[in-house]
């Protein structure tokens, strides 16, 4: 079935996009742990709970400021996920490359 006239693969990414907008909103509401301790591991989805992350991280330090307290703060937990799943996709590309592998 087709909807949005997308096949399942291509439906993917705004499902995707869609999870993360609804994650900010409820964390932005404070439903967001009320939700999480009654799904329960349904909310451990990566994206949801990366999404929360940063979202509750500039909430919490929005009264410092832009710069100094939502900008700088949101990337503290965030930022490690960032650079350690860039840096395993980068090792991965390599391997894949050196065996020759492709779609």
């Amino acid at each position: 079935m087709a909807a949005f006239d997308m096949s399942s693969r291509q439906a993917g990414n705004p499902t995707v996009a869609v999870m993360i907008l609804i994650s900010v909103i409820l964390t932005c509401l404070g439903v967001y742990d009320k939700f999480a301790q009654w799904a329960g591991a349904g909310t451990a989805v990566p994206v949801t709970g990366f999404a929360n992350s940063m979202c509750s991280a500039a909430i919490e330090h929005r009264s410092e400021g832009l710069v100094h307290g939502v900008g700088a703060n949101m990337f503290k937990l965030a930022g490690s996920v960032i650079v350690f799943g860039t840096v395993a996709a980068f090792f991965v590309g390599i391997v894949y490359w050196i065996l020759g592998v492709s779609h």
